[in-house]
């Protein structure tokens, strides 16, 4: 475990040179890795962000610290120099805070390269395993390197495309030796709970890693709670809470953020409203038909980046990279997403909102509406600026079922730290894009 010396040692790097406050340092130290331990923060996980560690990882912190004060405070002991103490305090949960996020992308970029992660086995042969085995191949920063399935041999008809299949469920401690895998990743909503449990047994009495997708996942969200009848497990499902003081104070965000943004960035509209003008003529800006919330139509406005031969194009042809009408101004507005910053007004007049999922055209949606069952549920909310599809690579010509999942996803599990932390990720994505 990378993150855990890490860890320690920064925590602890203050302290020599706070010979005043080393004793209260340590412990602030030591009680905040302990915290951070109880917490889970150190058990191996598929998905690493920082940003998602943040507010944990704070609230422990600023625990630890009241504790030691309070302590010191019973002890009678003096608090000189307090403005230092508070200095090397903030030093160390910085040097915590940048130390893990440097830690974790080390290992993602490790994954990235295939220079670590798991060897896996995934159970089932279904729709949700080929998807899995799908994704994990797409996005290796997962850590499972998927090696097989297995399944039962009236069941292979429906094989993971490109997988091998390597036996049957009843000899699978046997397949994971001879595979030597340690990660065994159950992805068979339709296994019955015998079948099931009978798996568990096997893979229980091993050392093997196990994974399962839970049946419904699609409503497994941050709004279900466990509880139990008896001795019997229950999960409590709740809808999404798309309404209430923290949408209304998303809607606020968006309107404060939206009028302060069009004012700071005048100049920079005004800039490119000129450069456009000056490669494509007359029609600075691009208006086009989109569907927001609840499926009502509205006018998106865009920067012109080229021009389509005709209006019926523009709302049936899907966007290509490299297209040859985009000149050297539009490939560079598209790249840094400058030509989308006219939606700022979109979102003040109440059609977008600053994170949420794109809008798209009235022909697409009605065309992966038809063949992913999953996409319409992206209009419960208004479409967004930016969202969590986009700023997970998900933009260009990349798979509508991911997007649609993504966005989903972010519904479900919809926050306003959710939002901050795409927003953060979307400057991050901008400035990278804007210096390539």
């Amino acid at each position: 475990m990378l993150v855990l010396p890490v860890d320690l040692v920064l925590m602890l790097a203050p302290v020599p040179f706070n010979a005043d406050h080393w004793r209260g340092l340590t412990v602030m130290g030591l009680l905040t890795i302990a915290l951070l331990a109880s917490g889970g923060l150190y058990r191996s996980r598929l998905h690493l962000s920082i940003l998602d560690e943040a507010p944990v990882i704070l609230s422990r912190f600023l625990v630890a610290a009241a504790l030691v004060a309070f302590v010191a405070a019973l002890r009678h002991e003096s608090f000189a120099n307090f403005g230092s103490l508070l200095r090397a305090a903030t030093v160390m949960v910085v040097l915590l805070l940048v130390g893990r996020g440097l830690t974790m992308w080390t290992i993602m970029m490790g994954r990235r390269r295939r220079i670590v992660g798991h060897a896996t086995i995934l159970v089932g042969s279904g729709p949700v395993a080929a998807d899995l085995a799908e994704v994990l191949a797409r996005y290796p920063q997962y850590g499972l390197r998927v090696v097989g399935f297995v399944d039962n041999p009236h069941r292979t008809g429906h094989a993971v495309r490109d997988l091998t299949h390597l036996g049957d469920l009843d000899d699978l401690t046997a397949t994971m030796a001879r595979a030597k895998a340690d990660v065994l990743l159950i992805a068979d909503p339709d296994i019955t709970d015998s079948r099931f449990a009978g798996l568990l047994r096997q893979a229980m009495a091993t050392t093997y890693d196990i994974l399962v997708v839970p049946r419904m996942h699609q409503f497994q969200t941050q709004t279900a709670r466990p509880d139990h009848v008896g001795a019997i497990p229950v999960m409590r499902i709740r809808p999404p809470r798309l309404s209430g003081w923290r949408w209304a104070l998303k809607r606020s965000v968006d309107v404060v953020f939206s009028a302060l943004a069009l004012l700071a960035l005048a100049p920079v509209l005004a800039l490119c409203a000129v450069a456009v003008r000056i490669e494509g003529g007359p029609g600075v800006l691009f208006r086009q038909q989109r569907v927001g919330r609840h499926g009502k139509l509205f006018e998106v406005l865009k920067f012109r980046s080229m021009r389509p031969a005709s209006e019926a194009e523009s709302q049936t042809t899907w966007s290509v990279a490299n297209d040859s009408r985009v000149g050297p101004v539009g490939r560079f507005l598209r790249r840094t997403s400058l030509d989308e910053l006219p939606q700022l007004w979109n979102i003040l007049r109440g059609d977008m909102t600053l994170v949420g999922p794109r809008p798209e055209r009235p022909h697409f949606v009605e065309v992966f509406s038809a063949a992913h069952s999953h996409y319409s549920w992206r209009h419960r909310v208004p479409a967004g600026l930016t969202g969590l599809a986009q700023v997970s690579g998900l933009r260009g010509d990349t798979p509508i079922s991911d997007r649609a999942r993504f966005d989903n996803y972010y519904i479900e599990n919809w926050s306003l730290w959710l939002d901050f932390k795409i927003l953060l990720r979307t400057i991050r994505e901008v400035m990278v894009a804007g210096g390539r």
